[in-house]
């Protein structure tokens, strides 16, 4: 329900809470700070988590035709540590626990944020979510035809299908492009399947915060993780997990290289370019967060390592890791 952003004044930087109220769009001031280096993350934390906790009660739920609304339990981990942990447990949607998975993260980078702080600003942060569950809490119920007479105006306004917020762009999570791209991925799944798909995306989604960097991209989080560094000479790095509902696939990691479609070009002077896999590494189970978030992490300190990978022969390791070469494609 609310835009966060910082403001100079007299030396010091205000974090302000914006939001539309009964006499329009106002802003307010929740804390000041000596540093403006120190607000940032603080302001960034907010804003996502703003957005995460509005965006899934403010959007129809509309997998296979129905015409629902996403649940509200999320709400609660605004100001309730001990429901946090309900963030990564749920099976509802890919789309709403992807939601989730990213409310979790932005409430433990704002709290990683606030160590370092006074006490008192830390608690006005505190207030400040309190204040922004309880105004959606009412306003939610005002919508569902539950308030109560007598009950005190709400501060800060909400509107369905139009929340106050800061959107992260493009495909990002809350994103049209991407929740109809998970919905269409668990179309026809079994509530099983759709419980294993989930688990995937969690672990595909941490891994990639944990070691992706700006590079590896996660066009689907339902199943792909794809890192093409600068100065790697064409080649990159995709780590697939099962495509949701496939029993029958493993998780696979593989190296490509891209190949200029005119052979008499040369890579980095070419018009256009085909991706070929070059090995596979077939996974006899799903591996753990940090062991992709390494392989992210290597690629990207490192771009040349891709091609050194990409020689390993069948039946050995990558340098450095423990994944094994299973197929060639180039032999």
């Amino acid at each position: 329900m609310t835009i966060y952003s910082q403001h100079a004044s007299r030396g010091k930087t205000q974090v302000l809470a914006t939001y539309q109220g009964p006499e329009g769009v106002v802003s307010k001031t929740v804390t000041s700070l000596a540093d403006s280096r120190l607000a940032a993350p603080i302001i960034d934390a907010l804003n996502r988590i703003s957005a995460y906790a509005t965006v899934p009660v403010s959007i129809h739920d509309c997998r296979d035709g129905q015409f629902d609304h996403y649940p509200r339990g999320h709400i609660a981990a605004l100001t309730d540590v001990a429901a946090r942990a309900e963030l990564l447990r749920g099976a509802h949607s890919l789309w709403y626990e992807y939601v989730c998975l990213r409310l979790y993260q932005a409430l433990a980078d704002l709290e990683s944020a606030v160590l370092v702080l006074p006490d008192t600003v830390s608690r006005a942060i505190r207030c400040e979510l309190a204040v922004e569950e309880k105004e959606l809490r009412a306003a939610l119920a005002d919508f569902s035809g539950d308030y109560s007479e007598g009950d005190p105006e709400s501060e800060r306004y909400w509107e369905f299908d139009h929340p106050f917020v800061k959107y992260d762009e493009g495909r990002g999570t809350l994103s049209d492009e991407t929740r109809e791209l998970l919905d269409r991925r668990e179309a026809g799944l079994t509530a099983e399947e759709r419980e294993k798909a989930v688990a995937n995306l969690r672990l595909l989604v941490t891994a990639h915060s944990r070691g992706g960097g700006t590079r590896a991209a996660l066009d689907d989080p339902s199943c792909e993780v794809f890192a093409e560094p600068s100065d790697s000479d064409g080649f990159y790095l995709t780590v697939q997990a099962p495509k949701p509902g496939d029993d029958e696939a493993s998780w696979e990691i593989e190296i490509g290289r891209w190949e200029p479609d005119d052979p008499d070009e040369e890579y980095g002077d070419h018009t256009s370019a085909t991706g070929s896999s070059v090995i596979s590494c077939g996974l006899p189970a799903a591996p753990d967060a940090d062991e992709i978030a390494y392989l992210l992490k290597s690629v990207d300190d490192k771009p040349r390592l891709l091609a050194e990978w990409a020689g390993t022969p069948v039946g050995t390791v990558l340098a450095g890791t423990t994944v094994v070469v299973t197929k060639r494609h180039d032999s």
